[in-house]
């Protein structure tokens, strides 16, 4: 892949996709509540000050509430350089809001950096668009590359108003997001691929996922441990250990760079990584 330079340019400011920028801050807006996937992991909590994890926030945002909160975090937060639409459920499945806060925004500042982080599964209703929007990173939660491993992780996927369980949800899942992948690769967007390691599920797998998540053109994968939650069916998986953690990124290190920074952010983060607020601690 042949980077623009202006892509380049937005990498080197962007926390989450350089080490090297961790003296620039990221918001997340919560303008996407609904998600089209039920995965066995995920709790979406809309009102949660105590937790700090993907699918947490403390409220949702309408697109010019976003808009507003965006302004008054540019002059509370130094270096703020990227606005991020994490969820708390998927931005694609709220495509409508997440694409007009990101035209307000882009009309107050142009010279923000948009990413969005999407689980893939309506990436090619939607792919296009985000190319044309000028979203420049995107991150897709990858978690396997097979179908009869997919099946094991979501227990329902919907596409395009229809209702998938089982196999044919895994086969969906895994077409689309690597479907999308490819296209957004091959029209100058960044893609950054998240791996979910679960335990007894896709431990096995993820260098296959590394590897064929490369071919099709992503930068980096970030290998995450699963956050064992109250209330979904794998609340009672095994924590993975920062030494199996390190084991399977340096494995995967040799075929693509590995992201060793990643927070698993709420979806209303502010500021730098490690040192973040949500909404109502800093405005």
């Amino acid at each position: 892949m042949n980077l623009s330079m202006e892509l380049i340019n937005k990498t080197k400011t962007h926390p989450c996709y350089s080490p090297n920028a961790h003296d620039y801050a990221r918001m997340h807006i919560p303008v996407a509540p609904k998600c089209n996937v039920k995965c066995h992991y995920c709790n979406r909590k809309f009102d949660c000050q105590n937790e700090s994890r993907p699918g947490v926030t403390s409220n949702i945002m309408t697109p010019e509430e976003a808009l507003k909160h965006y302004v008054n975090m540019k002059e509370k937060v130094d270096k703020l350089t990227v606005v991020g639409i994490a969820g708390p459920g998927d931005a694609l499945a709220n495509f409508e809001e997440s694409k007009k806060s990101i035209e307000l925004i882009k009309e107050y500042d142009k010279d923000v950096t948009f990413c969005l982080s999407t689980n893939g599964v309506s990436l090619p209703d939607y792919m296009e668009e985000i190319v044309r929007l000028g979203i420049s990173h995107v991150t897709i939660t990858i978690n396997a590359v097979k179908p009869e491993i997919a099946s094991k992780i979501y227990k329902y996927v919907i596409y395009r108003s229809q209702r998938y369980e089982g196999i044919e949800a895994g086969r969906i899942v895994v077409e689309n997001q690597l479907k999308g992948l490819k296209f957004l690769a091959e029209n100058n967007v960044l893609v950054k691929v998240n791996i979910v390691y679960i335990k007894g599920i896709n431990n096995e797998h993820i260098e296959e996922i590394v590897q064929t998540t490369k071919a099709l053109g992503a930068c980096m994968t970030n290998i995450m441990p699963l956050i064992p939650v109250e209330g979904t069916v794998f609340e009672n998986k095994p924590v993975v250990s920062q030494e199996e953690l390190l084991k399977v990124r340096k494995k995967c290190e040799k075929h693509l760079k590995q992201m060793y920074h990643c927070k698993q952010c709420r979806a209303d983060a502010v500021g730098k990584l490690g040192k973040s607020c949500c909404k109502k601690e800093i405005s």
